[in-house]
């Protein structure tokens, strides 16, 4: 008996195959990979790097994101089937969420994909803390590492006469060390909450201000929406070859150590952040062109931060 029901798990597991089919299992197992994959892009976040974080090993991830995933996760899947309730409710950590969000969420799935933009902003100016002319004082510039947000974010600042943040900076400043250390004493988690709290510090001390925020921000959920709130944004971008060979001409080799596939993980990075990106209320492309005429395009964008129906990307 004691043989039984400690095997059970793998019995049930190879029933349910029975029942519901390997290929049915298998489509799950590569969506589940896919999401971990999505986020570790996001967040720009190697294998190697994301292990070390974790303490789970590089051969498990790629196992995970390839879609060959620890098979318990099925069988959670099929009492959250069972129960009706998502698989998300089961493993959020937290207390449970107001009955009031789960409306809106399905009042909200209810909408075409084009109208979420619209909503989102309907709700900030009913709600939001730092929207209208506030925001429109703010001008941040968002997109991945090499684009070059600081040298068109200083450019900006001194011809419409405001202070520039680098919010990096002000991330080493507040936690009294170098970024490097940052990572390495508190992880990427604590990073995040220093990036907050300087985001929420510089919209509260700066009305009128130029800010040129990391590249991975954007894959933070919070921290975005507050930076989309409270600023104008604009997404500078360039072809994902510019921003390594500027990375690299700025002397920091690292993109290409130890990583044959660098330009291939560049690339994934970039794509998986675009559609975070293109949330920004305005866009330039800076490939292939100089300081003076991107900047012209920058300033042809800031225009259209005057109007409080600025287009979105």
């Amino acid at each position: 008996m004691a043989g039984e029901i400690a095997s059970s798990p793998d019995r049930e597991a190879r029933t349910a195959g029975r029942r519901g089919g390997d290929a049915h299992h298998d489509e799950f197992l590569v969506a589940l990979g896919e999401r971990i994959r999505t986020v570790r892009a996001r967040r720009g976040m190697s294998r190697k790097v994301l292990s070390r974080q974790s303490g789970v090993s590089e051969r498990y991830i790629a196992q995970l994101e390839s879609g060959q995933g620890n098979i318990s996760i099925l069988l959670l899947r099929q009492l959250s089937q069972a129960m009706s309730v998502p698989l998300g409710d089961l493993i959020a950590e937290g207390p449970e969420k107001p009955i009031e969000i789960s409306l809106i969420l399905q009042l909200l799935n209810r909408l075409p994909e084009s109208d979420l933009a619209a909503a989102r902003d309907l709700l900030n100016e009913k709600f939001g803390l730092a929207a209208g002319a506030g925001r429109r004082g703010r001008i941040a510039l968002i997109g991945l590492r090499g684009a070059g947000k600081s040298t068109l974010g200083q450019a900006l600042a001194e011809r419409i006469d405001c202070p520039f943040i680098e919010l990096g900076r002000e991330v080493e400043r507040m936690a009294g060390t170098s970024m490097g250390e940052i990572f390495s004493l508190y992880g990427q988690v604590g990073y995040r909450r220093f990036e907050r709290r300087c985001l929420e510090r510089v919209v509260e001390e700066n009305e009128r201000a130029v800010i040129a925020t990391g590249g991975s921000l954007v894959a933070e959920p919070g921290t975005f929406e507050l930076l989309l709130s409270s600023c104008f944004t604009i997404w500078v971008s360039a072809s994902p070859a510019e921003h390594m060979s500027r990375v690299i001409a700025q002397g920091d080799r690292r993109p290409m150590e130890d990583n044959k596939e660098a330009m291939a993980d560049l690339e994934l990075i970039l794509s998986r952040r675009a559609p975070l990106y293109a949330e920004a209320h305005g866009k330039i492309d800076t490939s292939g062109r100089g300081v003076a005429e991107s900047l012209s395009s920058l300033l042809e964008v800031v225009g259209q931060s005057s109007s409080p129906n600025s287009p979105r990307g």
